[in-house]
């Protein structure tokens, strides 16, 4: 079967002034093959990189452009190739859908890192090896090959896994690859949509954690998150209070201008670690001095592997970690972005697409 009875519909960026401004209308999936799944969607995430390609703030967009990739939904269409997923399963698609899984990171389960033609293929906005776009989730269904397809275990909804397949991961990845556990102090910079994904899973993971931002304003929100410490960086004295304390800052921030140098003299000698997974459209820039002077790192983190992801959904499952969301209409998905881009959600928009 080489055709649907159902039309691939959804909210479609035109050019770099689409937030605010998508148009409805059909689009292309990827070409079908056995290998793949078509999802019905049920919700779709609203992420902060869905702005940043919309506005080409990254670099210039391919537009025409459906964005959207923390996607939920069921399957209605499995190819013959696949295994593991079925008819009506419900499946959860994060920011990748395609990679070589043949080289040597993809048979390391780190497929994010892929480089080998095809490469890493973002679940919107890439091209997969036959020339056809991938496509995401601001949509009706999506086409997604199946080993980027995730089954959502019982005990979490849909919705609240969502915003998992790409927030959750990004913060999780790093916090598991740098062995995140109890008698730990691990520090989460910045308290938004990535930002609250740290507290929850750094808090499961069983390390004390502590929240950081620029002012106190969400201070009780992240008490509630998990965090046994708060500090606010516009107030005085914390880089003293903290100084080599932390294990691991795992930064969700997108802004340059962050005190990175102090960030680095609260890490702990000889293995403290501070971890970026914001990505500001502008360049960074600092001393190096704090680096050399307590032999400390600074690395970065790129979403999750499929893996992780699964690994991370049991987490959730076992120690009930919930996502903070607020479901919004598809229909009404424009003034989601514009409510995205002032920073009104508490902590992640859920689009309800059916």
């Amino acid at each position: 079967m080489s055709t649907t009875d159902y039309k691939f519909e959804g909210w479609v960026g035109h050019d770099k002034d689409s937030v605010g401004n998508l148009k409805f209308g059909t689009f292309e999936p990827k070409t079908w093959t056995e290998d793949d799944v078509d999802i019905k969607i049920e919700f779709c995430g609203i992420c902060s990189s869905d702005l940043h390609t919309l506005r080409s703030g990254w670099g210039p967009t391919d537009y025409p452009q459906v964005v959207g990739h923390e996607i939920a939904g069921k399957a209605v269409r499995v190819g013959t190739n696949v295994t593991g997923i079925k008819l009506g399963d419900r499946i959860g698609v994060g920011a990748q859908s395609g990679s070589c899984l043949a080289c040597e990171d993809c048979n390391k389960q780190k497929e994010s890192y892929c480089a080998n033609p095809p490469g890493m293929i973002p679940t919107y906005g890439g091209k997969y090896a036959d020339g056809s776009k991938s496509t995401g989730g601001y949509a009706n269904y999506a086409r997604v090959p199946s080993h980027f397809c995730i089954p959502i275990p019982e005990g979490i909804p849909s919705e609240i896994a969502a915003p998992m397949m790409c927030g959750g991961v990004t913060v999780y990845s790093p916090l598991k690859q740098n062995n995140v556990g109890p008698g730990m102090n691990v520090g989460i910079v910045g308290i938004g949509g990535l930002g609250h994904f740290g507290l929850l899973f750094a808090k499961a993971l069983g390390a004390r954690v502590t929240a950081i931002s620029r002012s106190r304003s969400k201070e009780a929100d992240a008490r509630e998150l998990g965090a046994d410490d708060f500090i606010a960086t516009s107030e005085e004295g914390w880089v003293q209070k903290y100084a080599r304390h932390f294990d691991l800052i795992v930064c969700t921030a997108n802004n340059a201008d962050m005190p990175l140098a102090e960030y680095c003299t609260t890490l702990k000698v000889g293995h403290g670690k501070f971890v970026m997974v914001g990505a500001p459209e502008e360049s960074i820039t600092f001393n190096v001095f704090p680096l050399l002077m307590a032999n400390v790192s600074i690395g970065g983190s790129l979403i999750g592997s499929p893996s992780e992801i699964r690994e991370m959904l049991e987490l959730a499952v076992k120690a009930n970690v919930r996502s903070w969301i607020e479901v919004r209409d598809l229909k009404d998905v424009n003034q989601a972005l514009i409510d995205m881009e002032d920073g009104k959600p508490r902590f992640r928009y859920v689009l309800k697409c059916d």
